[in-house]
């Protein structure tokens, strides 16, 4: 197995990675979540082998110091959304990459989300659906789950599950350079303007490099290189 291989199951980061025009594998982790430090590590070295970059996130959800994974069940989607609502809280996406000789990077982003105030008919619905029962904080900003946000500063793509412009450097760091820009792919997709990428921009910051993520606002500075974990 060479080139890129992204250890996700989840559909949202295979679309997501797909717009910077690098062809990659999938190949599923079988890693518990709840029992490790950092999923994302832990998912990027079980996958990874010599010869090839392998990439893995994790996303949870930050509100007031807890943090919130995917729900059990529908009892606890519901749960969980009545927690959210009316509040506002952090989206923390990790990212790790396991490059072709071993060594391993991680980083980590954060975003803000504002939800609407408690619906308990809309959240009974928007759980009935289906549609948070696989997601960090049991909603999708990018589905029906929109509906309850109120508001979202930061990395639209992180929220999302992978933020791609954070993403990019560390790729091209690790040896694999993309066709397409991310901030460019990114802004087409989602068809809007991003905020962060203008932040940037106005900094004089070529967006999203390394040196710029571990202080940048929207970055958790937990940025670490080690050597060969294979």
């Amino acid at each position: 197995m060479n080139g890129l291989v992204l250890a996700s199951a989840s559909p949202r980061r295979r679309e997501l990675l797909a717009l910077l025009g690098v062809p990659f594998e999938v190949a599923v982790a079988e890693v518990d979540e709840r029992a490790v430090a950092s999923p994302a590590l832990a998912k990027a070295t079980s996958i990874a082998r010599r010869g090839s970059v392998t990439v893995a996130a994790d996303t949870e959800i930050d509100l007031d110091g807890e943090r919130l994974g995917k729900p059990r069940d529908a009892a606890d989607a519901v749960a969980m959304l009545g927690r959210l609502a009316g509040r506002a809280h952090e989206v923390v996406t990790e990212v790790a990459l396991v490059d072709a000789a071993g060594r391993s990077l991680r980083f980590a982003v954060r975003s803000l989300v504002a939800m609407r105030p408690r619906d308990e008919g809309a959240i009974a619905a928007y759980v009935a659906s289906g549609e948070p029962l696989d997601k960090a904080g049991s909603y999708a900003l990018q589905g029906a789950g929109g509906a309850l946000v109120e508001r979202w500063e930061g990395c639209r793509a992180n929220i999302v599950g992978l933020p791609l412009c954070h993403l990019q450097p560390a790729l091209r760091r690790a040896g694999v350079v993309t066709r397409e820009r991310a901030e460019t792919a990114c802004q087409q997709h989602f068809a809007f303007a991003c905020p962060e990428w203008r932040r940037a921009r106005s900094q004089g910051h070529s967006p999203f490099d390394l040196a710029v993520c571990e202080t940048a606002d929207a970055v958790r500075p937990i940025l670490r290189v080690s050597g060969p974990a294979l």
